[in-house]
C-alpha cells in the first residue's frame, strides 16, 4: 500500500461527538432559557434547530454566508418555530447561542474508538494535522475537554485559512502550515462534500468515513470505511 507521511483529519463527527454533544447541550439549552414557554415539546425545538444548523453550516462551508449570519440565524430560525417567538431579537438570538457554545464545547464525548486509533496512528509514527471548518475558540475547548488535543501536531481552521473546507485555499494553507506533501497526505473525514470533495479537488488520498452506510459515496475514494477501528486495519 502506499506509504503515507502526513494526515489530515478532520474534527467534528469524525472524531469528536458533535452531533451527540449538541443533543445533550440542547437539552441544557431549553431547561435554562425555559423554552417549554414557547414550545409544546422540546422536539420541535431540537428539530427545528438541526434543520437550520445543517443548512446554514451547508451554506457557510461554501462561502455563502458569514460566521457572523451563521450565529445569529442558526438560533433565529428556530427560535422563530416557536409560539409568540415570530420575531426574535438579534440579542437574544446571541444570547442563547453564546450559552449553546459554552455548554457544547465542555462537554467530552468522542466517536467510538477515537483515542484508540489516534493512539495507533501515533504509534505508527505518523503527522497528524486537524483540519476544521470549526470556529477558533470553541474547537481548542473541544480539544481540551476531549483530551484530543495532545495528538495533533498542527491545528488548522478555516478562520486562520481564510477559507473553508473544501476550497483548494484552505488545503494550500495546510500544506503551508504542516509541511505535507500532497503525494504523502491522506485526508480523513465524514463529510463528503467538505472533507472529502476538498481532498479530491486537491489531489489528495482520502479515507471516507461514512456513518450512513446504506447512502454510498457518491464519486470514488481511495478508502470508505464505516468506523474508526476500521482505519487502524488499513494504517
Amino acid at each position: 500500500m502506499k506509504q503515507y507521511t502526513d494526515l489530515f483529519i478532520d474534527f467534528d463527527d469524525t472524531l469528536y461527538d458533535t452531533r451527540g454533544n449538541a443533543f445533550l447541550a440542547l437539552r441544557e439549552l431549553f431547561e435554562h432559557f425555559q423554552l417549554n414557554r414557547y414550545f409544546d415539546q422540546p422536539e420541535q425545538f431540537y428539530q427545528a434547530y438541526w434543520a437550520a444548523n445543517v443548512s446554514l453550516w451547508e451554506e457557510y462551508s461554501k462561502g455563502l454566508i458569514t460566521r457572523d449570519y451563521l450565529i445569529v440565524e442558526r438560533f433565529r430560525r428556530p427560535l422563530s418555530a416557536g409560539k409568540g417567538l415570530d420575531h426574535p431579537s438579534v440579542e437574544y438570538c446571541l444570547q442563547v447561542g453564546d450559552k449553546f457554545l459554552e455548554l457544547c464545547a465542555d462537554k467530552p464525548g468522542v466517536v467510538e474508538g477515537a483515542h484508540q486509533l489516534m493512539d495507533h496512528l501515533r504509534s505508527k509514527g505518523y503527522r497528524m494535522h486537524m483540519c476544521s471548518n470549526g470556529f477558533h475558540e470553541v474547537q481548542y475547548r473541544k480539544l481540551r475537554a476531549s483530551q484530543l488535543l495532545d495528538y495533533f501536531d498542527t491545528i488548522i481552521l478555516s478562520e486562520d485559512a481564510g477559507a473553508n473546507k473544501p476550497s483548494p485555499v484552505f488545503f494550500d494553507y495546510a500544506f503551508r502550515q504542516s509541511a505535507a506533501i500532497p503525494v504523502t497526505t491522506l485526508m480523513i473525514g465524514d463529510n463528503f462534500s467538505t472533507d472529502i470533495q476538498g481532498a479530491l479537488w486537491r489531489g489528495i488520498d482520502t479515507i471516507y468515513f461514512n456513518r450512513h452506510p446504506d447512502i454510498p459515496a457518491p464519486l470514488p475514494v481511495t478508502f470508505e470505511v464505516h468506523s474508526l477501528a476500521e482505519i487502524m486495519q488499513l494504517l
